[in-house]
């Protein structure tokens, strides 16, 4: 798996999903007894109109996409997780079928600005 393949399939399967589940979950709760906090956001949301609810998403779009591209910020070490004066550095790696590939490579396209080209286009 190539750094891109890896950091398109993050915005998918993980970004995406959280954001359209998320939603899904306060419109419609599930179960017979929902958490109180559950219920009082349910029912504030639903209680917003088509635009508004647009703007949360919007917002939930931002702080969903500034925590994966901190994430991805540690892992290509640009970003530290501590306060020593020596970085812990992360290889990430692809393991599949008896071999493996190291996604975030220093030679290649960090992840973080990977993401950052997917998900925070000038034009949007």
């Amino acid at each position: 798996m190539r750094n891109t393949e890896f950091v398109e399939s993050i915005k998918k399967y993980v970004r995406d999903t959280a954001l359209s589940d998320t939603i899904e979950f306060i419109e419609n709760l599930p179960g017979r007894k929902p958490r109180k906090r559950h219920v009082e956001l349910s029912n504030w949301y639903n209680s917003l109109s088509g635009e508004d609810k647009q703007k949360i998403g919007e917002i939930m779009a931002e702080a969903v996409d500034s925590s994966l591209f901190g994430f991805l910020c540690v892992l290509d070490g640009a970003r530290t997780i501590e306060k020593s004066d020596k970085k812990t550095t992360f290889e990430l790696y692809a393991v599949k079928g008896g071999g493996s590939t190291r996604v975030n490579s220093e030679e290649e396209q960090p992840l973080h600005d990977i993401y950052n080209a997917l998900t925070n286009s000038v034009d949007q």
